[in-house]
């Protein structure tokens, strides 16, 4: 079910207001919120049955956007960003201006930024110009969804928005450790997932 340029300015105008929206990614379903409103991000964590001490990703939907949010970091990690995304990865960076603090909880020197690859029927979403804080739509440790009837009941029914946006691959993203990378180009997988390391690895080459 492809997504209209109505639903991304709906869903614009939900996060704007505080409201959490149920959205499709270009991996599994996910929550979405205002970063920076703390009723917003206890709604989600709540609804998630997530410990609020435990980070989440911020999402941009369009890389120049995230770019253009992050002026601190360094060229090497820019240059990882260019390279990386937009795709199904998730980045841990460094955080040295303490940018998003409520998504980064309880380590605010680390940031999680997501920046998803939009497949024809979502492409409307890479118009969103606003950056939310964002989890995948499933209770804490359950499974992800790849179908809007996938999300639990209780989810559906008690967010502000709900976008239908079909199947999803269903796999959630890599989540790839770039802490260090600035400094002497290491990096890690912290959590496998769509994209392979192989793949990381020739794009980080």
């Amino acid at each position: 079910m492809a997504l209209s340029a109505a639903d991304a300015q709906t869903f614009e105008r939900c996060i704007a207001v505080g409201g959490i929206a149920v959205f499709p990614a270009d991996t599994v379903y996910g929550l979405a919120c205002e970063p920076d409103s703390k009723e917003a991000v206890q709604r989600l964590y709540m609804l998630k049955r997530r410990r609020p001490d435990k980070p989440a990703a911020v999402m941009f939907f369009a890389l120049d956007l995230a770019l253009a949010a992050l002026p601190e970091l360094g060229p090497r990690t820019t240059g990882a960003l260019r390279a990386l995304l937009p795709g199904a990865i998730t980045l841990l960076l460094p955080n040295p201006a303490g940018r998003y603090p409520l998504a980064c909880a309880n380590e605010p020197g680390v940031l999680g930024l997501r920046v998803p690859a939009w497949p024809p029927a979502l492409a409307a979403l890479a118009d969103v110009r606003w950056p939310v804080l964002q989890s995948s739509a499933n209770a804490a440790g359950g499974p992800d969804a790849r179908r809007l009837a996938d999300v639990p009941e209780y989810m559906r029914e008690h967010t502000d928005l709900v976008l239908d946006g079909g199947e999803l691959p269903g796999t959630p993203s890599t989540v790839v450790d770039l802490r260090a990378f600035e400094r002497d180009g290491a990096w890690s997988i912290a959590r496998a997932g769509a994209v392979g390391d192989a793949d990381i690895a020739a794009a980080l080459a």
